[in-house]
């Protein structure tokens, strides 16, 4: 018998000796030697779980170290108001996208040198092909949505909705900022086609303001509320409302070289004076910075102001202007005194009787008031003798002062610009400051003093105000304050100042422990803390759950517009949280963030 060897051919029959219906393929004889297949499949996998695995673990324990370590809140309440959303309730309504987005744009924001050349670097990239349109995406979804209600007036108005259901109102913004460039003196760009002919970019931006005020009297005419009470206003940036804004420092280098000396003295960049304006009527005399373009264009602002303020007063809407960088401000200071003179002029200043009708107020009288608010920055060393001056003013001149005070948002410019004054600096300066020193506290430390001390100046003039107004027939307000503060010390010593001077009655404080504060409406119509949008969420809570009163005491600053038109203000947020709110305020941002995370996710930490 043959011996069979159990080759390739046997191994393929059954072992029960069967022969199969298929036999296996045979290669082609070949004397060459085959070239081995290449196995990188496996490897880029294994590659790519690795990575992924070591990520998301490096990301899961990041995510744990901010959650482990994130900061209790300053100042906790006793007992939460049973009428308002709590601080838990509201960040349990926190979509866990949001939180993640938060984490993402607070984690870079919290790397200095990024934000120090994140507006060079967007710049940059938006401008490349394909890659622009990717960034672009990327903006639009973190650090838009982030910080900004919307593109559009109406697109923004669900966002007014959940704000007044968590008991928040707004100031409403439609966001056009002057860049770094235009800040140096460029002109606005262009052109933009309406209904007929071309229309001038800062006409269109007028228009636009003007709808902000019908949106927000819309939205709140929607909540059956009267003339009183209403928390939905509207910001106005001067800078925006020109088609050269050269004049603006034009005319506030006038004001320096032209303005009496006080006693006491005010610091750069001034106070204003009820004749400030006055040369809007006269021509320019000879020497002056002015030119007749200049005054053209300042006239036609004035125009425009009124136009925006008239159509608020209309709406029962209150209007904010917002400061701006120095070399700016005395211009708009004047501005803004000739738009409280005019709008916020109280009734018995003007001959009016001081007798009101049957059932009415003299807030349903006037509408609300002050009607229009002017800023107040406190890293401005002539701010505490500029309030004092301003009070006096108020007072002579027979209006309401309407006072946002604000720490301040473009310190590290203001710096700069003074720096180049120096005579061996070769570029033109864009301060105008006659003075040695900068125009802003060189610290921090210092711009929070100067706050708190104008806080307390400003509780005691509501005090005054609300105290000295006879309960039988009560005066419409003499002042109204917007304290902006993302400070949980000054906010606290406001609260305090406000029980110390008899405006608010604490209850249910335990050990250390706030209690409710519980504020009447008289107050609540001179008194409102805010915000910016998208920023200490925990703080704005915080005082929502510590205040009581009839109308919304905080409100959230919401800006709106096209994502071209706010990446300066995109910018600027990125700075100001890491240089203006200090102590890590971009930190403290992403670790509340990353422990709401991790206790959505994961049940806590025993935090």
């Amino acid at each position: 018998m043959f011996m069979i060897r159990r080759g390739p051919l046997l191994r393929c029959l059954p072992r029960s000796g069967g022969i199969p219906s298929q036999l296996p393929r045979t290669r082609p004889l070949s004397t060459s030697v085959p070239t081995p297949r290449p196995r990188t499949r496996r490897p880029i996998r294994t590659t790519l779980l690795l990575t992924s695995t070591l990520s998301l673990g490096a990301l899961t324990l990041t995510l744990y170290t901010d959650a482990k370590t994130c900061p209790s809140p300053p100042f906790q309440l006793a007992s939460p108001n049973a009428s308002t959303t709590t601080e838990s309730e509201s960040r349990a309504q926190i979509p866990l996208s949001r939180l993640l987005r938060t984490y993402f744009v607070y984690g870079l924001i919290s790397i200095p040198t990024l934000v120090d050349h994140a507006p060079g670097i967007l710049d940059a990239l938006l401008k490349v092909p394909l890659l622009g349109n990717v960034v672009e995406g990327v903006v639009r979804g973190t650090f838009f949505e982030h910080f900004v209600g919307g593109e559009t007036a109406h697109g923004a108005y669900p966002l007014l909705s959940d704000l007044r259901n968590e008991n928040k109102g707004v100031l409403f913004a439609y966001s056009v900022e002057v860049d770094e460039e235009e800040a140096a003196g460029a002109e606005h760009h262009g052109q933009v086609k309406g209904e007929g002919d071309a229309q001038p970019v800062h006409k269109r931006i007028v228009n636009e303001m003007i709808r902000s005020i019908d949106v927000a009297a819309d939205f709140e005419d929607g909540l059956g509320g009267g003339s009183t009470g209403r928390r939905t206003w509207v910001a106005v940036k001067l800078t925006a409302l020109l088609p050269r804004i050269q004049a603006l420092q034009n005319l506030s280098l006038h004001l320096i070289q032209t303005r009496p000396t006080l006693h006491p003295a005010v610091p750069f960049p001034g106070t204003p004076l009820s004749s400030d304006l006055a040369l809007l009527d006269a021509r320019t005399s000879e020497g002056s910075p002015l030119t007749s373009e200049d005054v053209k264009d300042l006239k036609e602002l004035y125009d425009d102001l009124n136009r925006i303020c008239t159509r608020a007063k209309e709406r029962g809407v209150r209007v904010i202007l917002d400061a701006e960088y120095s070399w700016y401000q005395p211009a708009i200071d004047a501005f803004g005194h000739a738009m409280m003179e005019r709008f916020n002029k109280l009734p018995e200043e003007r001959g009016w009787v001081t007798r009101w009708y049957p059932g009415s107020t003299p807030t349903e009288e006037m509408g609300v008031q002050p009607l229009v608010y002017v800023t107040y920055q406190a890293y401005l060393r002539r701010t505490p003798t500029h309030l004092a001056h301003s009070l006096t003013l108020a007072r002579e001149k027979g209006y309401a002062l309407g006072v946002k005070l604000v720490r301040g948002a473009y310190h590290p410019h203001e710096l700069a610009a003074h720096a180049t004054i120096s005579p061996t600096s070769s570029s033109t300066p864009l301060s105008i400051s006659p003075e040695p020193y900068p125009p802003v506290h060189p610290s921090k430390p210092d711009t929070d003093a100067c706050y708190n001390e104008c806080a307390a100046v400003l509780v005691r003039a509501i005090a005054d105000d609300v105290l000295s107004s006879p309960t039988s027939s009560p005066r419409p307000p003499r002042i109204g304050v917007l304290f902006g503060t993302h400070n949980w010390t000054s906010s606290e010593l406001v609260l305090g100042e406000l029980v110390k001077n008899g405006l608010a009655r604490e209850e249910g404080a335990e050990g250390d422990r706030k209690g409710t504060l519980t504020i009447p409406p008289q107050v609540a119509e001179r008194f409102t803390f805010g915000q910016l949008y998208g920023m200490s969420d925990s703080l704005t809570n915080y005082l929502v759950g510590r205040t009581k009163s009839t109308t919304p005491c905080v409100i959230k600053y919401v800006p709106y517009g096209a994502l071209v038109e706010v990446m300066p203000y995109l910018s600027r947020r990125a700075i100001e949280n890491k240089s203006v709110l200090g102590d890590g305020g971009a930190t403290r941002e992403r670790k509340e963030a990353a422990a709401l995370i991790w206790k959505r996710m994961f049940g806590g930490i025993g935090l």
